[in-house]
């Protein structure tokens, strides 16, 4: 594999970088040669980004708790203020960040994050709110909109991953907190997918308002520890991956009120290699079953739908990153269906934990590690 040092800049329609040392490095793929390109490295275990409009830069969660901006000439911030403390534990820590869907008027920014409970030694997730300053140095007036209760994880399956869809609902993806059977018990919110209006009031119609010991804030369930979720831009359903146990990563197209049959339904094993012990099969009547599964896991991670014009090959793509096979998995579809896929970026031997579109029609994909990178990747 070649590798030379060169200089090169980084420019696109909405987002140009300043020219930056970077290392480049041959990549290929089914469709002709990647380029990839570090926009920054430096990073303590990021976990998520979303693009400013306007070229203002690229907001970054790192999982410690900093919330950073990569400005447009390829500096990183100090953290910024207003950002709440979290529970950094095990896999608990900062996670998501969103844009509101009104951002140019309200300047909102959503963060997921854990946070601990009454009990020692246990957390769960929290969804919170606070306006971005127009110096991009804090967030004020944070509010908390959603706590996921009980607080059971000690350590694990936190989720989660927010999404808005065309209506403007933030619909939240929720780990189990490896705590199997609450997945199925409807009065927690363990293992679900929640739908909420962004000030945090439940629309009257979810599927399960006004049934007694039941949460309203439920769209679906039956989950595991949802890594990934996305608005397919072409039907906007929304589109799940979450880890299975020991195999069995799945894709799951979520519906209104379904039951998603963790832990009944499954096709993994638990890590000691014997059956999970509620599973009746890999497909249970009565469940929704996953429109993709990877018999061994890859340790799936970050979801994105290639819509962009900029590389036609991509076109009616998602990408999804791996953690466990440090890459990034590109999966060719034919509406709901995946008909390929192919593993990219195995060169870097790196934790891909989140994967977006950019607003210039690159990919740009975020390492987990303790020296963590924020890349471009494209076609040539």
């Amino acid at each position: 594999m070649l590798k030379k040092t060169l200089l090169v800049t980084l420019c696109a329609t909405s987002l140009c970088t300043a020219t930056l040392t970077v290392h480049a490095q041959n990549f290929s793929s089914e469709q002709g040669a990647l380029t990839v390109d570090t926009v920054i490295g430096g990073l303590n275990h990021p976990w998520a980004l979303a693009f400013l409009p306007q070229r203002q830069g690229i907001l970054v969660t790192e999982r410690p708790g900093n919330l950073r901006v990569v400005s447009p000439d390829g500096k990183l911030s100090a953290p910024l203020g207003g950002v709440p403390q979290v529970w950094a534990k095990g896999q608990g820590g900062l996670l998501d960040v969103v844009l509101s869907p009104n951002f140019a008027s309200d300047r909102l920014v959503y963060l997921s994050y854990a946070e601990g409970g009454e009990e020692e030694g246990k957390a769960g997730t929290v969804v919170g709110r606070g306006r971005l300053s127009d110096d991009l140095t804090k967030l004020s007036n944070f509010e908390v909109i959603f706590t996921q209760a009980p607080k059971l994880s000690t350590g694990n399956h936190f989720g989660s991953r927010l999404v808005f869809d065309r209506d403007g609902y933030l619909f939240i993806a929720l780990g189990e907190n490896n705590q199997r059977p609450t997945a199925q018990d409807l009065d927690k919110l363990q293992g679900k997918v929640v739908r909420i209006f962004p000030d945090r009031r439940v629309p009257d119609d979810n599927p399960f308002v006004d049934q007694a010991k039941v949460r309203p804030e439920i769209w679906s369930y039956g989950h595991r520890n949802p890594q990934g979720a996305a608005l397919n831009p072409w039907t906007g359903a929304l589109w799940a991956h979450e880890h299975g146990p020991k195999g069995g990563d799945e894709i799951n197209l979520i519906e209104r009120g379904s039951n998603y049959g963790w832990p009944m339904a499954t096709h993994g094993m638990d890590y000691s290699s014997t059956p999970i012990q509620e599973a009746q099969g890999s497909a249970v009547e009565g469940m929704k079953g996953p429109i993709h599964v990877w018999e061994k896991s890859p340790g799936i991670s970050g979801m994105a739908f290639y819509d962009a014009t900029r590389f036609k090959p991509w076109q009616h793509n998602v990408f999804i990153g791996a953690l466990a096979d440090r890459n990034l998995i590109r999966l060719q579809l034919e509406g709901d269906k995946v008909v390929h896929q192919e593993r990219l970026l195995g060169e870097l031997n790196s934790r891909i934990r989140d994967v977006r579109q950019g607003p210039d029609g690159y990919l740009y994909v975020l390492t987990d590690e303790k020296d963590g990178a924020l890349y471009r990747v494209g076609l040539q």
